[in-house]
């Protein structure tokens, strides 16, 4: 992680991660955290205030879940009495339900769309009334989204799904200066990786040309940037140790 002085007055971003309880999310919000800008962070789990409370004075949690539309609806009223408007929303909540075509439960199904797909869409739809020009929204994506792997089949399309979500939002947007990008994250070590076989694990490190997985902390720094990168806007991202070359 690249060290950069903490800033200071107009200069600091008010920012939403949602999925911010553990992984990719949770770095992102501590990354942010760290450089001088304001957070809240949003999870299911109800722990959520505590873990914002260890990030520093500046980070707030809402316990929340992005797939109810009331959840939804508080989360913007809450942004709007604290902070009147937001620069950065970061929508990283993510589930994963895997299972061959015979097996995918319709509840599977839908909880993993819902989750993915349809959750980020209404945080944007919710939110973008409160973002100022020159804000950017950060999807994170899959590679899974853009090649296909056996038993994948929920989180694949909701993943895909959300690619041609981003390149919507990014021409929508653009009128109001809103930039809307996605970072798809490769193999990371997460507790959402954690749970694959030592075989399959190394399987895909194995065609990684890198040879190793990724790092919360390593996916953090390219949400940083892209969220701060002024004329990229409906731009797909990959961060996944040259992954999507090899496959």
């Amino acid at each position: 992680m690249v060290e950069l002085p903490a800033r200071s007055g107009p200069d600091v971003r008010r920012w939403l991660v949602t999925g911010a309880s553990r992984g990719i999310g949770r770095a992102v919000a501590a990354l942010a955290a760290s450089r001088g800008d304001r957070v809240c962070i949003v999870g299911r789990d109800p722990g959520i205030t505590g873990i914002a409370a260890a990030m520093g004075p500046d980070v707030f949690g809402i316990p929340a879940d992005v797939t109810k539309p009331e959840d939804v609806a508080r989360i913007a009223a809450e942004i709007e009495v604290r902070w009147g408007g937001l620069d950065v929303l970061v929508n990283n909540a993510g589930l994963h339900r895997g299972g061959g075509l015979e097996k995918i439960a319709d509840e599977d199904w839908e909880a993993t769309l819902a989750t993915n797909l349809t959750g980020p869409m209404r945080m944007v739809r919710a939110l973008a009334r409160l973002m100022p020009a020159g804000s950017a929204v950060v999807n994170v994506g899959a590679v899974v989204g853009f090649r296909g792997f056996p038993g994948d089949s929920c989180y694949g399309a909701s993943k895909a799904g959300l690619t041609g979500l981003t390149h919507v939002l990014a021409v929508e947007l653009a009128r109001r200066q809103i930039r809307v990008n996605m970072v798809v994250p490769g193999f990371v070590d997460t507790e959402m990786t954690a749970t694959i076989s030592d075989r399959a694990r190394q399987a895909i490190i194995d065609r990684i040309p890198l040879k190793r997985m990724g790092t919360a902390e390593e996916m953090a720094d390219v949400c940083w940037s892209v969220a701060g990168s002024t004329y990229m806007t409906g731009s797909v991202i990959f961060t996944d140790g040259g992954l999507m070359c090899n496959l």
